[in-house]
């Protein structure tokens, strides 16, 4: 008996159906790899961008101005060290001889050096105060804590208020130490604000300067004249106070407080 073959009739397929499937291949390709770029931008722009779209809790990372012995300024954003209270930046204390210095640049310039010796320095959030300052916990380079180090040298107190006591150790070593504002007398940063907003009238320390200004001892304050014309004032305690001279004859003159100083033209030595 013979076999029936049977042909079974193929059915035909539109003329562009491979090119078709092909292109939908391609865009869905392309598609794929847009979403993963864009999600790779918006990670690391988050990592280098303060305020960006990771949220305020972002950390940041660079190179820090110092404002003060708790106050950074990295990219433009504040930053407040969590847990510690440095003196304020016109704040004075006395030395270990009873002698009034500027223990608030003393503060800010031991953070300044504290920082160049690992850069950049990075700040984890932690919350924001009631000014919008970025409160955070900061790290050198080499990972050595900010807050911590600055306590330990006794230019920062431990804030228990914020800290939970976090920095009480490094505390009593600097105190046993006398290191720092520790050396001598002085009044914690927080208490001397209090008085500051209380607005009670300022107790007149005497002041000793090594060419007094017209018999006013509290006229301390010295305004240089650069060679370059440029009005800087220097105050006590900072680097270039002591040998720094005044010659009136040149146009430089003594002041007895900072505000009067920049009434008359004359900026704060940085260091």
């Amino acid at each position: 008996m013979s076999k029936v073959v049977r042909f079974k009739r193929r059915r035909k397929k539109p003329p562009n159906a491979r090119r078709s499937r092909r292109w939908i291949s391609r865009g869905s390709w392309i598609a794929i790899a847009a979403i993963l770029l864009a999600g790779v931008t918006v990670y690391y722009s988050s990592d280098l961008l303060p305020n960006s779209a990771a949220g305020s809790e972002a950390s940041l990372t660079g190179r820090a101005s110092v404002i003060d012995g708790d106050t950074i300024e990295i990219h433009g954003e504040r930053v407040r060290f969590n847990g510690i209270d440095a003196p304020e930046s016109s704040q004075f204390c006395k030395d270990r001889n009873e002698q009034p210095y500027r223990c608030g640049a003393m503060s800010a310039d031991a953070v300044d050096r504290f920082l160049a010796a690992s850069s950049p320095t990075r700040c984890d959030f932690v919350e924001r105060d009631r000014y919008e300052r970025f409160v955070g916990n900061c790290y050198r380079a080499d990972g050595l804590s900010v807050a911590a180090a600055i306590v330990r040298k006794g230019w920062a107190m431990d804030w228990p208020r914020y800290s939970g006591g976090a920095y009480a150790e490094q505390q009593e070593a600097a105190k046993a130490e006398r290191l720092g504002i520790w050396a001598g007398t002085f009044q914690p940063p927080w208490e001397w604000r209090a008085e500051q907003r209380q607005e009670q009238p300022a107790q007149i320390v005497p002041l000793v300067s090594a060419t007094p200004a017209a018999g006013n001892a509290s006229c301390d304050i010295k305004g240089n004249i650069g060679a370059k014309g440029e009005r800087i004032y220097h105050v006590l305690g900072q680097e270039h106070y002591a040998k720094t001279t005044i010659a009136e004859s040149k146009g430089e003159r003594w002041f007895c407080s900072e505000s009067e100083a920049r009434a008359a033209g004359w900026r704060a030595a940085k260091r």
